[in-house]
């Protein structure tokens, strides 16, 4: 076993077990800081300050030469990454605190490593107002990964700056993606998504993007042995207004991580283990130097992202029209709205898409060619869905105005 699939065991000793869902907010993360600026080997200072007066916080660790700039949380609702760099901030403690680990030394080993060879300079989120709320777009309703050349937005002032003062040899833009893209046509979710940006429209590949490029075939290598067949390619197109597409232009390796969805999972507790693994895996490769060694051709060899999944696909559904029988598929998909204190979110179940899906997947899926499905409302795309699924008098399924009160696919 390597040593990196060794310390994944003792994650539970890693994890930052005061974040347990994606609706932490930003006095959560500054108790979790508050905590590691008794470390010396940590240095933190405000960066500055978000739209509403919140602070943004940099973080620095190691004395290599290589310099690595890692940022979360542009958009205000996608966390995953920041849990996953809490779990990191623990990692990066002293070893002596993790007696329990039974190959101590490979602990040692990877955080000599990363402190002699690398500088983490990390910056763990940079949209507090839009956490606060639990939303994409800052208080100005600004996105702020669509600011880097207006500059309206202080939040992305903030990133911009840092990223020309750092001159990072590498960056990592971290985010989370619709849990709907499938990792090609695999029939697996995307659960992890990497992406090297491109710099130009014609998508060219320099040596900045090229080693970017070979980190992530190291790290694509190293979570196929977690998730196998569940890592997909974020789409390539390029951005112009973005920040990962303008660092990549300014010089700096730039990888993109994107934490999708894994099945029975909404809140991203695991999938936030394999979003610290890949950031852990990419940081090694940088230090170690191993990425030099890695081929492109693995890179392209990741399957493209595709939106092949629902969240409840309901296949060979008998139904009615003017007395003429038919046979369709349905595919649902559960819209998330944020409840008022931001703490939680409640799910309404939409009709996606209707027809053949036969070459779609859902996280959950009927064959309801023996059931009965009874249509309150009408099903229309977009629309929350209305309706009963049962077999003689046992309900399987009910849905009321795209809110599910029974659900039982046994």
């Amino acid at each position: 076993m390597d040593p990196l699939t060794t310390l994944l065991v003792y994650y539970e000793l890693f994890e930052e077990k005061r974040i347990k869902d994606r609706f932490f907010k930003h006095t959560d993360l500054l108790k979790i800081l508050n905590g590691i600026k008794k470390n010396s080997d940590f240095n933190i200072k405000e960066a500055g300050f978000s739209t509403n007066g919140r602070s943004i916080n940099l973080i620095t660790w190691g004395k290599g030469p290589k310099r690595v700039f890692l940022w979360s949380q542009m958009h205000g609702d996608e966390a995953t990454a920041t849990m996953s760099i809490a779990d990191l901030l623990n990692f990066l403690s002293k070893p002596d605190q993790y007696k329990h680990i039974h190959d101590l030394d490979q602990y040692k080993h990877i955080h000599h490593l990363l402190s002699e060879q690398c500088t983490l300079y990390i910056l763990p989120m940079v949209n507090p107002d839009g956490a606060e709320v639990f939303q994409r777009r800052n208080a100005m309703d600004i996105d702020i990964n669509r600011d880097f050349h207006r500059q309206e937005s202080p939040e992305g002032r903030i990133l911009r700056r840092l990223r020309d003062e750092i001159n990072p040899h590498f960056g990592f833009n971290l985010h989370d993606q619709s849990t709907l893209w499938s990792a090609g046509n695999t029939g697996n979710p995307a659960t992890i998504s990497l992406l090297a940006p491109a710099y130009d429209e014609i998508l060219s590949v320099n040596t900045t993007r090229e080693r970017a490029m070979k980190v992530i075939a190291i790290m694509n290598s190293a979570i196929q042995v977690t998730i196998p067949g569940q890592v997909g390619r974020f789409n390539d197109e390029y951005e112009p207004r973005a920040f990962g597409d303008n660092f990549q232009d300014s010089g700096t390796s730039t990888i993109l991580i994107e934490a999708g969805g894994y099945y029975n999972d909404p809140e991203k507790q695991y999938i936030r283990k394999i979003f610290f693994q890949s950031i852990l895996s990419g940081l090694i490769s940088i230090a170690d130097e191993s990425y030099l060694k890695a081929k492109t051709k693995d890179y392209f060899s990741i399957p493209d992202n595709k939106k092949l999944h629902f969240h409840l696909l309901l296949r060979n559904c008998k139904l009615e029209r003017n007395g003429v029988p038919y046979m369709i598929d349905i595919g649902l998909c559960a819209e998330e709205k944020v409840t008022r204190n931001a703490r939680s979110v409640k799910y309404t179940y939409v009709v996606a898409e209707l027809g053949d899906l036969s070459n779609y997947y859902g996280y959950d899926e009927m064959n309801c060619e023996y059931f009965t499905l009874t249509e309150k409302i009408k099903l229309s795309i977009n629309e929350p869905a209305s309706f009963t699924v049962h077999h003689d008098n046992n309900i399987l399924i009910k849905l009321k105005n795209g809110v599910l009160t029974n659900y039982n696919l046994e």
